[in-house]
């Protein structure tokens, strides 16, 4: 799997219904039966990542690193910046709201916090710090570790 270049992407689908899905599909014992079932099938994990890394990239520029941040992001992948920060800006957004790098393209993190200020307690949840990505997550499903409420690092 080649890297694409940084991309942020404005999020297709609304920060509103994204919150609202993320609510309905939050981790509850039925969810984690049938995730831990797609996980164990030699089949049915690869179809189901598949799936999710282009429902995500689709809609919110995603990068599947594993470790999904969208929900304290306002929905945009903070991976889409060219820095890959998960935190926060880098210091050198432009007064136009562009990335330091990347002139032509707005700052992931202007519109992150664009998107969490229309989702409930989402300037707050920008407030909660990110891991380092652990790279060897890189291209798995982050919907299952999260409905499985996993945490941990893979073996």
């Amino acid at each position: 799997m080649t890297a694409r270049p940084p991309i942020p992407a404005h999020p297709r689908l609304g920060t509103r219904l994204a919150y609202r899905l993320q609510r309905v599909l939050r981790p509850r014992p039925g969810l984690r039966w049938i995730s831990a079932r797609i996980e164990a099938s030699g089949l049915a994990r690869p179809l189901f990542t598949a799936t999710e890394r282009l429902t995500k990239d689709t809609l919110f520029g995603c990068r599947m690193c594993g470790q999904c941040a969208l929900p304290v992001t306002g929905y945009v992948c903070p991976m889409g910046c060219p820095k890959e920060l998960r935190n926060g800006p880098c210091g050198g957004v432009r007064d136009n709201g562009n990335c330091e790098v990347r002139p032509e393209m707005r700052c992931v993190w202007v519109e992150a916090v664009a998107g969490a200020a229309r989702i409930p307690g989402g300037s707050e949840a920008l407030s909660i710090g990110q891991p380092p990505v652990d790279r060897r997550l890189q291209g798995r499903s982050s919907w299952l570790r999260v409905v499985q409420e996993k945490t941990a690092p893979p073996p």
